[in-house]
This record gives structure tokens, sequence and C-alpha cells, in this order.
């Protein structure tokens, strides 16, 4: 694995790229410090000035992938969202780009999904918290566009926002588990919200 150039100032943030590609090729059980700073070309003391611990790394990667994560869903569904169309089509189309955007991120980065959502037995820290927050509350946005273009009333958005996050993440846990194909994954997350939307109108 090749080592990255840095500079003193980013440090952690070259830490934090090669954790993840750690990660990414060898998974979580390779992970460790004295391992990362040998990795990046620094001495085995120094992540310990940005991650006094492993916890603290695994933390850092969490909040880096949220964030990521909400960023890609974001620009996946301004993407689809700059399409003209009928109001409810519109949405349909958005929630799909951004549930796409979801499973693609499953698939390129497996383990730091694992990661994301892996049960911790202490509360995460808030800046695990905040980034994770954010993740959903992008998807409670693209659910708050379904009231404005008649889809469903305000009232069902904070249900249908844990319904379509549930969804999402259990079809990237199929795939990601290699039970089914990511084609089949795609397939399924266009009838999950078919199914939602449909399901949702009927009840108005």
């Amino acid at each position: 694995m090749s080592h990255r150039p840095f500079h003193h100032g980013n440090l952690r943030a070259a830490l934090l790229e090669q954790a993840e590609a750690v990660l990414r090729e060898r998974g979580l059980d390779a992970l460790s410090l004295r391992e990362l700073a040998r990795e990046t070309g620094v001495s085995h003391g120094a992540p310990r000035s940005h991650f006094p611990d492993r916890g603290a790394l695994l933390d850092a990667l969490a909040e880096r992938g949220f964030l990521r994560l909400d960023e890609e869903i974001r620009r996946a569904a301004t993407g689809a969202a700059a399409q003209d169309g009928r109001a409810r089509d519109d949405h349909a189309r958005t929630l799909h780009a951004a549930a796409s955007a979801y499973l693609g991120f499953a698939v390129r980065e497996p383990a730091l999904l694992d990661l994301m959502f892996a049960t911790k037995t202490d509360e995460p820290p808030e800046a695990v918290r905040a980034a994770a927050g954010r993740l959903f509350g992008t998807m409670s946005g693209l659910m708050d566009a379904g009231v404005a273009a008649g889809a469903y009333p305000a009232s069902e958005v904070e249900r249908l926002t844990l319904l379509l996050s549930a969804t999402v993440q259990g079809v990237s846990a199929l795939v990601t588990s290699r039970r089914i194909p990511a084609d089949l994954g795609e397939a399924l997350i266009g009838d999950g919200i078919a199914l939602l939307l449909s399901g949702a109108a009927a009840g108005r």
C-alpha cells in the first residue's frame, strides 16, 4: 500500500484516508494505530495525537462515512430534481436517485457502512451523532418535498422517512452480503419506493 504525502497540518486527514483504504481492502480487524502509523510513514506515536485509541479512530471513520454518504445523496437528489416533469413523478425520481446513491455507496464501501451502523455499547460521541443526524435530516428533507408534490400529508413525513431509510439500508445489506446481486437491489429499491408512495397516497 503506497504512502500518501502530507504536511504536518493534514496528518489527521492522511491517517483517515489510509485507514479507509485498510478497511476497504483488508477489513476492520486489520485496523490498528501502530500499523496505520507504519503504512502512513509516521512514528508509532504520531496517530495518538489525533486518535487517543482505536475506538476514537473508528468513531472518526464513522463520522466521515456519514458525512460522505450524506453528500452523495444530496448530490444525486439535486441532479434528479433538476429535471422537468409532473411534481409526483419528479418526487419519485428524486427518491430513487437518492436511494440508488445510498446503494452505490454501500457497494463501494461495505465495511465502512457496517462500521457506521455497528451496535455500540456506549453512546457515540457528539460528532458521530451529528453526522448521522445530518444524514437522517437529508432523508427527512427529501420526504418533506413529497408534501409539496401532493404525494402525502405532512403528518406522514416522519413515518415515511423511517420506512424509506429502513428499506434502503435493508436492500443495501442484502447486496453487500451477496445475498442478491446489485441489479436486483436497484429493482427492489424501485419497487419499494413505488409501494411506499402508492400506499401513502391510498391512505390520504
